[in-house]
C-alpha cells in the first residue's frame, strides 16, 4: 500500500480526536478521497500496526502546538489520536487550545521512519552528514533529548544553526559539544490540511 493514501485518514483521526475533547463534531472534515484509492482496504491494517508520528497545529502559519513519538510503540491510529490531543492541550509552550480556536487551526501529521544512529568523530563531521529538508534529527546527551522534524529546516536552513537550536532545545548552550553526544536521523512523510 502506498502510504500516500493514509494521509487524509490520519488528518481526520487527529482533528476528530481534538474535537472530541470539546464534545463537538470535527468541522471542516478532510476529504477522504483515500477511500476510493487503490489499497484502501490496507488502511485499517496500517492503522493497527505500530507507528510513530508527530501532530503539528498551526494558525495562520504560526506554530500552535506540536507533540509526537520518536519510536513506534503503539498502533498508528492510537499514536495519532494521543499526539493530536497532546499537541492541542499539553504542549508546554502554549496555553491549551480553546474550542473557539479549532476552526482556524490547521492540522499536520508527520509519519516517521525508524531513526538511524549517525557515526561521527566531531561536531563538524556530524554537521557535514546532515541533509537539510530531508533529515529529522534526534540529539541525545546526559539523559536529555530533543528533536527537530525535517520541516524545521525551513526556518533554520544552515546545519550549524539547526544543530545550535537543537542543543538549546535539549537544555544545552548553543556551542556545547561532548564526545557523549549521540545523533540519530529519520525522514517523514507529512500531510497538512488545506
Amino acid at each position: 500500500m502506498s502510504t500516500e493514501s493514509l494521509g487524509p485518514t490520519l488528518l481526520q483521526l487527529a482533528r476528530t480526536a481534538i474535537a472530541g475533547e470539546f464534545g463537538i463534531p470535527a468541522h471542516a472534515p478532510v476529504p477522504l478521497a483515500a477511500t476510493e484509492a487503490p489499497g484502501f482496504s490496507d488502511i485499517p491494517a496500517a492503522l493497527s500496526q505500530p507507528g510513530a508520528c508527530f501532530v503539528t497545529l498551526t494558525q495562520q502559519g504560526a506554530l500552535r502546538g506540536c507533540i509526537g513519538s520518536l519510536e513506534a510503540w503503539r498502533p498508528l491510529a492510537d499514536d495519532v489520536r494521543a499526539n493530536a490531543v497532546a499537541a492541542a492541550f499539553r504542549d508546554p509552550r502554549f496555553a491549551p487550545l480553546a474550542a473557539a480556536e479549532l476552526e482556524r487551526t490547521r492540522v499536520e501529521v508527520s509519519l516517521l521512519t525508524p531513526a538511524e544512529p549517525m557515526a561521527f568523530a566531531s561536531e563538524a563531521e556530524a554537521l557535514a552528514q546532515l541533509r537539510p529538508t530531508i533529515d529529522g534529527v534526534i540529539f541525545e546527551c546526559g539523559g536529555r533529548r530533543s528533536t527537530f522534524l525535517p520541516q524545521v529546516w525551513e526556518q533554520l536552513p544552515e546545519a550549524h544553526q539547526f544543530m545550535a537550536q537543537l542543543k538549546q532545545k535539549a537544555g544545552f548552550p548553543a556551542d556545547f559539544w561532548s564526545d557523549s553526544v549521540k545523533l540519530s536521523r529519520y525522514r517523514v512523510e507529512k500531510w497538512k490540511e488545506a
